[in-house]
């Protein structure tokens, strides 16, 4: 059986691409900061490991421990992030550290810290959840898209260093998927003293949550990075969802000044 672990697990993209993984016969390293809320009903080959991408101990320390459970890791996937949302100017330093620090800088953490064993196999495979904000920009999005542009960007450098060791990066690219991510999981940039955007950013934040509400499930995702998982092929780029592959369609067909244009009517009017 192959190996894949996962980081955050505890609830949507990350539990149900768990749960789809192991019942397609795979061994499940689900990580998530706090293991204490989550259950995947019984299955043998999940493990739960606590890891937090910003503590680089905690991250090989659940690599270590997936290796000697399951004896190899042959796929991570870097699902765990956040979005805060609202306009920059609002955000206070450290909800812009918060941002990078765990859709970027976590990110490239576990990527680093698996490097050495995928290295030393000349085998391996490196997941990474971006968007299709990390191709078209969102009113409200700038840290977020900022982040999801930042993983695209590497994920493509990256490969070029890695194509030596037979070690693949693939990007997995969702539109609006129903999870607690326009929830729980958004903070929502908002300073007191600053109310001259409201007219631009409220409108825009609802158009968020409604493209959430009727976004896909998270299963659409799971069976997406299972497939880029098991692929032979050096394909890098799989959106998720008629929606996100219609929008990048577009993008690339009209021009430019139109395409913002249509983002920006739609969003926030």
């Amino acid at each position: 059986m192959k190996t894949v672990l996962i980081t955050g697990c505890s609830s949507g993209i990350g539990k149900e691409t768990a749960i789809y993984f192991a019942k397609n016969d795979w061994n499940v390293a689900a990580s998530m900061r706090n293991v204490n809320f989550t259950e995947f009903g019984g299955f043998a080959n999940i493990k739960k490991i606590v890891l937090d991408v910003s503590d680089y101990e905690s991250i090989t320390a659940a690599i270590d421990f997936a290796i000697k459970t399951f004896g190899a890791i042959d796929v991570i996937v870097n699902n765990a992030g956040y979005a805060a949302a609202g306009a920059f100017e609002c955000a206070s330093p450290e909800q812009i550290k918060k941002q990078f620090d765990v859709n970027v800088f976590g990110l490239m953490n576990v990527t680093r810290a698996i490097l050495p064993y995928f290295r030393s196999k000349k085998h391996g495979a490196i997941i990474n959840i971006a968007s299709i904000a990390g191709h078209i920009a969102f009113p409200t999005f700038s840290l977020y898209n900022s982040t999801k542009f930042a993983v695209e960007g590497y994920s493509e450098a990256l490969q070029y260093e890695l194509n030596q060791f037979n070690v693949k990066v693939k990007i997995v690219e969702p539109g609006p998927i129903k999870t607690d991510f326009y929830g729980r999981s958004m903070d929502v940039l908002e300073n007191s003293q600053i109310k001259d955007y409201d007219n631009f950013i409220t409108p825009a934040l609802q158009k968020i949550n409604n493209s959430g509400n009727g976004g896909l499930l998270p299963i659409s995702v799971a069976k997406v990075i299972f497939k880029a998982a098991n692929s032979k092929c050096n394909k890098m780029h799989y959106p998720v969802g008629i929606q996100a592959k219609v929008l990048l369609l577009f993008k690339k067909a009209i021009p430019s000044c139109l395409f913002r244009w249509i983002i920006k009517t739609y969003m926030t009017t």
